[in-house]
């Protein structure tokens, strides 16, 4: 709870006695206190700043030894009767406010002086390729050097000894004429001291930034090559694999077609469309000793050619309920997976005479005819013998 300023009626404090060696530094102005009673959650630090003074004029006013706060202990603030002024800038040093796209060697440009002597006016830079939008940067027009802030009990004597250089020198490059009206966090310019370490540090992060950023293109390039060559690799497998497919579809077998009077048949079905060819199917397929015609279950199925029924029944080897013909001279014909056979052993057959029906009998996968023509006792493709 905050209560109204009492301005010398208020009781002071004393401050706790302190060791024989210690020096005390900028007490708080007497000018007024505020009585305030701490509340759960407040911090030295957070109250100091919400009153805008010192947490160490807090103490000191309080007779604290530790910054460590609890909730109802009561403690004085003490007021000044004027603000802090801001922190004093060097004559000849410019305050800019950086801008979007901005960089160091834009401005350096822009005003007139090098890198280092910008980095040098600004030692806390973290990088020479990006400044935040909105920050402060200080520029030295007229004076150049290194600008540091003063230290807390620090004088601008100190400061000049500590950096090897003549106070009055210092003092002059400053505007100064008494060196005690500068206060910790004041600007000074040291003359003609450059911030090369701090440059030379910046300018190895660039190039390692810069390293890295090749580095991670060139795993970028490396990745997109290497999708754009899967890519290809797909696209002429696809490719490969359809002209494939293609050929499958439309490639024939190139047989030499004979005449009537050398045995040409006809063909024994109607509506139907060729499923398997004759020969060699694949690598661990059988070898096919006949051509597969697809028709629906039951489509007649007709003799070739004129000829005597060697064969009508049952067969053990995969073709199912079959039908062999014989057409004398060695030629026969072998109709296969038929559904029922329509003729009898011994039986004489015309040409185009139906002997059976379309089925799926033995070893098939669909209603078909397997025809086969053998000469001799061997499979001939038959599509030789075929219109």
């Amino acid at each position: 709870m905050v209560s109204s300023l009492a301005f010398a009626k208020l009781p002071v404090l004393s401050p706790l006695p302190l060791p024989e060696n210690t020096v005390e530094v900028g007490r708080a102005a007497k000018k007024g206190w505020v009585l305030y009673e701490v509340k759960p959650g407040d911090t030295l630090a957070g109250v100091a700043a919400r009153y805008g003074v010192d947490p160490k004029h807090i103490m000191w006013s309080s007779g604290l030894q530790s910054d460590r706060l609890q909730p109802g202990q009561r403690i004085l603030i003490p007021l000044t009767a004027e603000k802090e002024r801001p922190p004093r800038i060097p004559p000849g040093v410019e305050t800019y406010r950086v801008r979007p796209g901005d960089t160091l060697q834009s401005l350096a440009s822009r005003f007139g002086i090098s890198i280092l002597e910008l980095v040098s006016a600004n030692p806390s830079l973290e990088s020479l390729d990006r400044l935040v939008a909105g920050s402060v940067l200080y520029v030295p027009k007229k004076a150049k050097g290194l600008l540091v802030a003063l230290p807390e009990g620090e004088t601008l004597v100190d400061l000049a000894a500590r950096f090897g250089l003549s106070p009055v020198q210092v003092a002059r490059a400053n505007g100064v004429e008494n060196p005690t009206e500068l206060r910790p966090g004041d600007l000074v310019l040291l003359p003609g001291i450059q911030a090369k370490t701090t440059y030379q540090r910046l300018l190895a992060k660039q190039e390692e930034e810069r390293k890295a950023r090749l580095e991670a293109e060139r795993r970028r390039q490396e990745e997109l090559r290497r999708l754009a060559e899967e890519r290809r690799r797909q696209q002429a497998l696809v490719q490969r694999r359809t002209r494939q497919v293609q050929q499958a579809q439309t490639q024939r077998p190139q047989v030499r077609r004979v005449s009537y009077q050398e045995g040409a048949m006809r063909w024994p079905l109607s509506g139907f469309r060729i499923t398997a060819y004759f020969g060699q199917r694949g690598a661990f397929q059988r070898y096919h000793t006949g051509i597969d015609l697809a028709a629906p279950y039951g489509t007649p199925i007709v003799a070739a050619k004129a000829g005597q029924v060697e064969v009508a029944g049952w067969s053990s080897m995969g073709y199912g309920f079959h039908v062999v013909l014989d057409h004398g001279a060695g030629v026969e014909t072998l109709y296969a997976h038929m559904s029922r056979i329509a003729v009898r052993p011994g039986q004489w057959v015309e040409a185009g005479q139906v002997i059976g029906y379309v089925g799926s009998t033995g070893w098939s996968t669909g209603p078909h005819l397997h025809f086969e023509v053998r000469v001799n006792g061997v499979a001939r493709n038959p599509l030789a013998y075929l219109p």
